[in-house]
């Protein structure tokens, strides 16, 4: 679903731009207050699809927030963040199968309009950030990290809202259950991609001559 992580037109040792810092603080205001909604409601109507989505746009938010702070620093530093990035999101993607586990033992079933409804909201904030993101897509990866948890998101959206239309359908829990498990291969893989493009720049940079 992504492009390969070193095929990219960026030059690692450029600060970004003014524009990428601006879309950053935007990617973290809207993935901060989804959170806030998915949380409260995933709890509510008992939908670990949308938990696990809240929990990732918290995950994203913060990712953000440590991206931004390391902006100015020196490309080395840019790509040591994006290493521990990407070992979040591999995190992410254990958690939430181990949450899809549980739900599955106890076998309660998600309130289906509240995930479609809430579902449609958070696809159209991921929508709109992912479009001030796309063009960072291939670029060194601390930004590479960024456009792949947009990206993450708004599949996450997309997914949850046909896991609403399964659990509506069907009137079981194993819907909510698969998006959540697909949900979690998507970050597991994902967060790969990023450690090994920030293993590659770290070593390019180790053998530059001093």
């Amino acid at each position: 679903m992504s492009a390969h992580c070193h095929e990219h037109n960026y030059d690692n040792e450029r600060p970004p731009s003014g524009a990428f810092t601006r879309a950053l603080w935007v990617a973290l205001v809207v993935n901060l207050a989804m959170f806030f909604v998915e949380i409260a409601v995933g709890w509510q109507s008992h939908s670990v699809s949308l938990l696990a989505d809240a929990i990732d746009f918290g995950g994203d938010a913060a990712n953000y927030a440590v991206s931004l702070a390391v902006l100015g620093l020196a490309a080395p530093w840019r790509s040591r963040t994006a290493l521990w990035k990407g070992w979040t999101m591999i995190a992410f993607g254990v958690v939430v199968a181990a949450k899809t586990m549980w739900n599955v033992g106890q076998g309660a079933v998600p309130e289906a309009m509240s995930m479609g409804v809430i579902g449609a909201l958070a696809l159209a904030a991921n929508v709109g950030v992912a479009f001030l993101l796309y063009v960072y897509r291939n670029g060194d990866a601390n930004m590479r990290s960024v456009w792949l948890c947009t990206r993450n998101d708004a599949l996450g959206n997309v997914a949850v809202m046909l896991a609403a239309v399964g659990v509506f359908g069907t009137g079981t829990l194993w819907p909510d259950v698969l998006v959540a498990g697909f949900m979690a291969a998507l970050a597991i893989q994902s967060g790969v991609q990023v450690i090994r493009q920030a293993n590659s720049e770290l070593a390019s940079f180790k053998a530059k001559p001093v």
